[in-house]
């Protein structure tokens, strides 16, 4: 049940954070990256697909370097 609505709580996050991007802080794509990344772990878990550690690691490594990407650019937005 967590994990359902850990996966809702990543879909909303990825929409909203898409949707800022859209508006004007392309950096929050970023965000969205990280946040359907996560989205996609979680869906495997529910699924049970077999899918390769390695592959795994890779796919955060990119999530942890958009989120990265994402609060720099919060950071530096003069807003």
């Amino acid at each position: 049940m967590l994990l359902i609505a850990s996966i809702a709580l990543e879909v909303a996050v990825a929409v909203v954070a898409m949707l800022a991007a859209v508006k004007g802080r392309p950096y929050l794509y970023g965000l969205a990256l990280t946040f359907t990344i996560y989205l996609l772990y979680d869906l495997g878990r529910l699924l049970g697909w077999n899918v390769e550690k390695g592959i795994l690691s890779v796919l955060f490594l990119l999530a942890s370097a958009s989120a990265l990407f994402a609060v720099w650019g919060l950071y530096r937005d003069k807003r």
